[in-house]
């Protein structure tokens, strides 16, 4: 899968712990990892338009964000082995991303979620 780093952790985790219970974080993280499933299975139709899809990779998406870390972390991925590939082209292919895509799509609302419960 393709590694996506997030700066600013230790910033947000000073923050956090100062103003807002973990049950608050949890519960965006888990809400936010739901909406990120949704967004990377609608954004397949969006950037696979060549005509050649099949819906293996929309399909391989797991139906629910996987929960680590005590609830602090929404792992959510498509499982099929050539994913990567179609997210970042090849020397032959143009890049169909689904991931940074969706991620665009969902974390202006996870911030803006985890702004106002630190108020």
């Amino acid at each position: 899968m393709c590694p996506i780093k997030v700066t600013g952790l230790e910033e947000l985790e000073t923050t956090l712990k100062d103003n807002v219970t973990l049950d608050d974080v949890r519960r965006i993280v888990k809400t936010n990892g739901e909406r990120l499933v949704g967004a990377m299975v609608r954004q397949t139709t969006k950037s696979y338009v060549k005509g050649y899809t099949t819906g293996n990779t929309a399909g391989s998406i797991n139906k629910a964000p996987i929960i680590e870390n005590g609830g602090l972390t929404a792992i959510v991925k498509a499982q099929t082995e050539y994913v990567e590939y179609v997210e970042k082209g090849t020397r032959i292919m143009s890049p169909e991303p689904i991931v940074q895509p969706s991620l665009d799509i969902v974390a202006p609302q996870f911030f803006s979620d985890i702004k106002r419960v630190s108020k």
